[in-house]
């Protein structure tokens, strides 16, 4: 009889240890399932679809910390292609250097007021004369905020009877601020500065 009860506590016992063993494994496949759940919520949080041409086409969002020295040089690169592109309209000229002001301080204005006093561009309108900037390359420092950089281009002044090319090397410093449809990348050049703009070579078009 005592044998019998012994069996029995030997079976209460084992079936105890089972029954913490399943609750253990039940509670560890739930916490594994809602983990998996936020992960795919996450995953799927970072992906984009564009409409194009009739087709949802995918995208994968990052982090903009990633992103940020490829978006401050297309940043710094487009407003020099802005301020420097001219061609002899003063209404393409009052655009394109208005849309280059949006992306950097005063001292781009006061660049193009002292440009304008010259009479720099009065003088590309009346010679024909249509400018042309090439960025080359662009030294980004982004270990100090706000982030310095140096940027090195070539201009072109394209006139009836010759090509003139200008070796342009600028400075300055980025600092963020908020995105908007006029500053897409969310930053704002300031103490910008022209460090050389020197003739390099002067090419005959006539034949």
């Amino acid at each position: 009889m005592f044998q019998q009860f012994k069996n029995i506590d030997t079976a209460f016992k084992h079936i105890k240890l089972f029954s913490y063993i399943l609750i253990f494994a039940c509670i560890a496949i739930s916490c594994f399932a809602v983990w998996k759940s936020y992960q795919s919520s996450d995953n799927f949080k970072n992906h984009i679809y564009i409409l194009a041409n009739g087709k949802a086409l995918e995208a994968i969002a990052g982090d903009r910390k990633q992103n940020i020295p490829v978006e401050a040089r297309d940043h710094i690169r487009t407003f020099h292609e802005d301020f420097f592109t001219l061609d002899p309209d003063d209404k393409q000229i009052q655009a394109t250097i208005t849309k280059a002001l949006y992306l950097a301080d005063e001292s781009a204005k006061r660049a193009y007021d002292d440009l304008k006093e010259a009479g720099y561009y009065s003088n590309i309108i009346s010679g024909n004369i249509s400018q042309q900037v090439q960025v080359d390359s662009i030294a980004l420092d982004m270990n100090v905020y706000p982030y310095g950089f140096k940027c090195y281009a070539t201009e072109r002044l394209i006139r009836t009877t010759s090509t003139t090319t200008r070796g342009l090397v600028t400075q300055g410093f980025l600092r963020n601020v908020s995105r908007s449809d006029n500053n897409p990348h969310g930053f704002l050049i300031e103490r910008w500065e022209t460090l050389e703009n020197k003739d390099e070579q002067v090419k005959s078009t006539q034949p």
